[in-house]
């Protein structure tokens, strides 16, 4: 029965672990692709936060003590207030500067003549 519970344990923090590595993935890929600094905070802010989440997820289940997987649990807020955080000081700061938010069509009027 031990080797069954380990076996399951395993296999839940290696799947959240895998998981949030693709959630990181998904959000380098929306700050390559999404044409305006807006939509790539909102791509980043998101996915780099679900993905650190489900990576701690998956080394708290796998730690051997309570007391490491509880620290490891309060890595997520502290990255979720500093992520707001940062990501309000860059909106508010593009904004200031007089960047505008992307709309479908504004790459369509730049390659006319």
């Amino acid at each position: 029965m031990m080797l069954i519970d380990w076996l399951l344990t395993d296999w839940i923090g290696a799947t959240l672990l895998v998981i949030g590595c693709g959630f990181f993935l998904a959000g380098t890929i929306g700050l390559l692709r999404f044409p305006d600094v807006y939509s790539r905070l909102h791509a980043l802010a998101k996915a780099d936060n679900l993905g650190l989440g489900c990576i701690l997820l998956g080394l708290a289940q796998q730690a051997d003590h309570l007391a490491l997987a509880l620290k490891l649990l309060l890595i997520w807020p502290l990255v979720l207030g500093a992520s707001a955080g940062v990501g309000f000081a860059i909106a508010r700061r593009a904004r200031r500067l007089g960047i505008r938010p992307w709309r479908y069509g504004d790459d369509q009027q730049e390659d006319q003549p």
